[in-house]
């Protein structure tokens, strides 16, 4: 440690579970032991160096050959090293706070600005010449934001240079909007919702203004603690717009997207392939031709055009899981966006895209959609379940599709309110119906279903074992460049795999999965323990639920077990906590602020303004594919009741 190098690293306690503590016990030994020669001719960066290494032998990171002699001789020596630094940073006041604050390395500015907290330097020094010394030092806004104590202290000081560069709204937008933030920021309490709406408006005008911070504007809610409205957000949203045809003006980009087409020589029911990033779906006319009746036209939305998977629960919405690594960690998200990636993007696309062609074909034949939909509640749940009252009234076939779409939200959210009465009652009382006005909250609709879905609970032991099988992220996704995968389940799964093939560093893990019984150690080859096990496991972990009803009695008990063991949790609702917030998304900002808002906009008149009779024929798309989703749904638990009861054994609508 010595004061005139120039250059070299200095050593860091990053907290005992980071690895780089490890590699710097040797190093924090050495310097312990020289504290006494090095104290007299020592600067502020000595001062905090030895700070950190104080903290490594104090939190018992020494090494193993050590004596205790030795390790007692370190102890009382970090000992004097905590009451000398504590003296030192006593001692900084405005006399020599220029002389003894200066030449602080990088790695230490934070140290730098707890230890001037913590001893009250900030309170004898005066704020204008600690911040100025501070900045002279290489620390910047977000490193002084940082610190609660500094924020205090200087409240209206720190206000000013905050409010001083436009540039520095790039702070305030990540603190109030942004989902995944790497730091806390301390906002000075100076800084009004008035002075925080000023500077996002002056950011958004600049030029190098960050199109992904302008964004976050955008989608955020209005909000009069932030000081967001209607205007800030119209301000970014058409900022937005121009930054993203600067981008691909020049640059066309990647193609991706979606194409659909009807073959007449196909005798396949669907033809799928996916070309880089554009996916593409070929439907046999004979078949389209062949179902028409309407319980085929909803089956086809459900088994065709895969609205739904073998346990009915819905492919539509955003997983977590599907996200890319990119999309998880390079991206910037609000705390209140709906997060939606490439995979999502493209099924999005293609739903909609699917929809469009059964609306046109079946049209063509004088078939609308909404006729099959009433005809679902209407004819077909009192014929096949004996479910009567349900009434769904079709949109006039000559009215404009911003009519058309403001009908089918209404419609839309009755059946749905029909449907939890029914639930609760049995029965569908329209005096009540004709009370009940609230708006639809998509999380509580229940279930005819008792114990419907499965949940992972926040036990450590389940998120352990879910990122362990199925994260791309876990380190057990490599054995050779022969055998590797996507994540330990591919490789299990493609691959005979011995225990002794496994690094040194990942069988611990493998011998907790298998102490779980979760994988299974058969004579040394590795395997998967039970595949109905794994098969809940998977859909927890890809569609955030599992389909309890639609197990198999040995996969219920298996279920079971995990219940008991606390991994999992039972719930009884109409669609999945991931199937309601995508409903959500799509329709209000109960949970989200970056989505279409089909309901708020259409039902209170304020979506944008647009000329032609096919102007909103998109949201009518949309809205028709939920409500169909809705259908899909609501048929999955009335055919589940009755399987269950001796009678239908399916969730296909009857042909």
């Amino acid at each position: 440690m010595e004061s005139g190098e120039v250059g070299k690293r200095r050593l860091r306690f990053y907290g005992a579970g980071d690895y780089a503590t490890y590699w710097q016990v040797d190093e924090a030994v050495e310097i312990v032991r020289r504290f006494d020669d090095v104290w007299s001719s020592r600067n502020v960066a000595d001062v905090i160096e030895l700070h950190n290494a104080q903290q490594l032998v104090q939190a018992g990171f020494v090494p193993q050959s050590l004596t205790d002699i030795e390790k007692l001789g370190l102890a009382a020596t970090s000992s004097r090293i905590r009451s000398s630094v504590a003296r030192f940073f006593t001692s900084v006041d405005s006399s020599n706070l220029d002389e003894l604050i200066d030449g602080v390395p990088f790695e230490y500015h934070t140290d730098l600005l707890v230890l001037l907290g913590n001893n009250r330097a900030f309170e004898r020094c005066d704020a204008d010449q600690m911040l100025s010394v501070l900045t002279t030092n290489g620390i910047h806004l977000r490193e002084l934001l940082g610190n609660k104590k500094l924020v205090r202290a200087y409240d209206l000081h720190v206000r000013e240079v905050l409010l001083r560069d436009p540039r520095n709204a790039e702070l305030l937008i990540q603190h109030h909007f942004m989902k995944d933030r790497r730091e806390e920021l301390h906002i000075p309490p100076s800084v009004t919702p008035a002075d925080t709406r000023v500077l996002m408006s002056r950011y958004v005008q600049i030029e190098e203004a960050n199109p992904n911070y302008v964004r976050l504007i955008e989608t955020a809610p209005i909000s009069q603690l932030t000081g967001v409205d209607a205007r800030l957000k119209l301000e970014a949203k058409r900022r937005h717009e121009r930054q993203t045809e600067a981008v691909f003006k020049d640059n066309p980009g990647v193609k991706s997207g979606v194409e659909l087409s009807i073959s007449d020589d196909q005798d396949e029911p669907v033809i799928t392939a996916l070309d880089g990033m554009v996916a593409t779906y070929s439907y046999s006319r004979k078949w389209l031709e062949h179902t028409m009746d309407y319980a085929s036209v909803l089956n086809n939305f459900q088994h065709l055009f895969e609205f739904a998977d073998r346990d009915v629960l819905l492919t539509l919405p955003a997983y977590r899981a599907e996200l890319g690594v990119f999309e998880r960690f390079f991206t910037t998200t609000g705390h209140t966006d709906y997060q939606i990636g490439a995979a999502y993007r493209i099924r999005d696309m293609s739903s909609t895209l699917q929809t469009q062609l059964a609306f046109t074909f079946l049209g063509g034949s004088g078939i609308e959609l909404e006729s099959v939909v009433s005809w679902f509640f209407q004819e077909y749940l009192p014929a096949e379940f004996d479910a009567h009252g349900f009434t769904f009234s079709p949109s006039a076939k000559d009215s404009s599709f911003l009519e058309k779409t403001r009908h089918l939200l209404v419609e839309m959210e009755s059946v749905v309110r029909q449907f939890g009465l029914y639930v609760e009652d049995g029965e569908i009382d329209r005096e009540l119906l004709a009370i009940v006005s609230d708006t639809v909250r998509y999380k509580q609709v229940p279930s005819l279903v008792k114990g419907k879905y499965l949940y992972s609970t926040d036990n450590p032991e389940i998120r352990g074992v879910l990122d362990a099988l199925f994260s791309d992220q876990s380190s057990m996704t490599y054995i050779s460049e022969e055998v590797r995968g996507d994540d330990l389940a591919e490789v299990l799964i493609r691959n005979q795999v011995t225990y002794e093939d496994f690094a040194d560093h990942q069988r611990p893990i493998l011998d907790h999965l298998v102490a779980l019984e979760v994988l299974s150690n058969n004579r040394g080859r590795i395997e998967i323990a039970s595949p109905s096990q794994f098969l809940i496991l998977r859909s927890i972990y890809s569609q955030e639920a599992a389909s309890y009803v639609h197990l198999s009695g040995p996969a219920r008990a298996l279920a079971d077990e995990m219940v008991d063991r606390g991994w999992l949790r039972m719930a009884s609702t109409l669609l999945t906590s991931a199937e309601a917030s995508y409903l959500n998304y799509q329709l209000n900002k109960a949970e989200f602020s970056n989505g279409p808002e089909l309901r708020n906009k259409y039902l209170h008149g304020s979506q944008a303004d647009a000329e032609g009779r096919d102007a909103h024929f998109g949201a009518y798309l949309a809205t028709l594919k939920l409500t169909i989703a809705l259908v899909i749904k609501i048929n999955d638990d009335f055919a589940t009741v009755a399987s269950a009861h001796g009678g239908v054994s399916t969730t296909r609508c009857a042909d």
